[in-house]
């Protein structure tokens, strides 16, 4: 399914703040988006610098809003590493247009970006986020407790990653006796 990106910017604000409003039960306690245009404002300013990169994922077809994605606390030099963060909109979740919107920020990240390593840290019930890394090929590396704090409480989250060079490598070959991870 063909999905666009594009940076956020100020003409956005209010389909951003009403996509977020929508979409309140889906994000339940995983993410605080900015819900009013004041806070949307802030975030613009804070993705525009340069340790950011944001994308606005929107339907090919109708153009709607898909989600937003973000590759947070971009670091060069040695590391050269992001950290994702992520969230789709109720009007078009459960379609498979965040996975193809993941799959082009993280050409994104990897390509124009020259990062070796992307992570994204999910809190462990999350299970719709982790299958959402898990397609694309990120592996999970371990427990980070009291992590991030989230709706006013320090939450755990695992922490996935997935390096540039297991990216580009053509995908592994699959055998009839192969099972699926489970969650």
């Amino acid at each position: 399914m063909p999905v666009l990106l594009s940076a956020p910017s100020a003409v956005d604000a209010d389909e951003f703040v009403a996509a977020v409003l929508a979409s309140r039960d889906l994000h339940g306690p995983w993410i605080d988006l900015a819900d009013t245009p004041a806070r949307y404002h802030r975030y613009c300013e804070r993705v525009g610098e340069p340790d950011h990169a944001a994308f606005l994922v929107r339907h090919g077809s109708c153009g709607g809003l898909v989600g937003v994605i973000n590759v947070n606390n971009i670091i060069r030099g040695a590391l050269l590493s992001g950290s994702l963060g992520y969230a789709a909109f109720a009007s078009h979740a459960g379609r498979g247009l965040m996975t193809e919107g993941l799959r082009a920020v993280t050409d994104v990240a990897f390509g124009a970006l020259g990062l070796h390593r992307l992570e994204a840290n999910i809190q462990p019930a999350n299970g719709r986020s982790r299958r959402l890394v898990r397609r694309l090929g990120f592996e999970k590396e371990g427990l980070s407790p009291r992590y991030l704090l989230v709706d006013g409480d320090w939450r755990d989250h695992e922490r996935w990653a997935l390096l540039v060079e297991r990216w580009k490598a053509p995908p592994p070959t699959v055998t009839a006796t192969a099972r699926p991870e489970e969650d």
